[in-house]
């Protein structure tokens, strides 16, 4: 006899700040909210500490990163929190709980509506 137990799979909970924001610009018009938006996610990439920090979790290996493992990037780890905290509020970033550290991952779908918003425009 077994003690294994079969645990049923969770799907992920999908936010309103990780939706794909908007078409691409030669498209149509931006709506106000559209571009509301989609100045946020890229405002927030427009700060060097917040990119540095967006870039460190995008090109960890397995997509994911331990904020004990990005933040050396020349800022007090408040600092680090706070842009960690703006990119999440953009919806660039989902985060984590595990026991006492947070693991951060870039959202796909907002990064891949973004590439193909700019890409249209080749």
């Amino acid at each position: 006899m077994s003690n294994t137990k079969v645990l049923p799979l969770l799907e992920p909970e999908v936010s309103e700040a990780v939706a794909p924001c908007c078409p691409p610009l030669t498209e149509r018009p931006l709506t106000a909210e559209e571009a509301e938006k989609t100045a946020r996610m890229f405002k927030a990439l427009g700060d060097p500490v917040r990119l540095r920090l967006f870039s460190l979790v995008a090109s960890h290996e397995g997509g994911e990163a331990c904020v004990c493992d990005i933040s050396d990037v020349g800022v007090s780890q408040p600092t680090v929190s706070h842009h960690l905290k703006k990119l999440k509020e953009a919806g660039l970033l989902t985060s984590e709980r595990r026991g006492t550290w947070v693991y951060y991952r870039v959202e796909p779908s907002v990064v891949a509506a973004m590439g193909q918003m700019l890409g249209a425009m080749g």
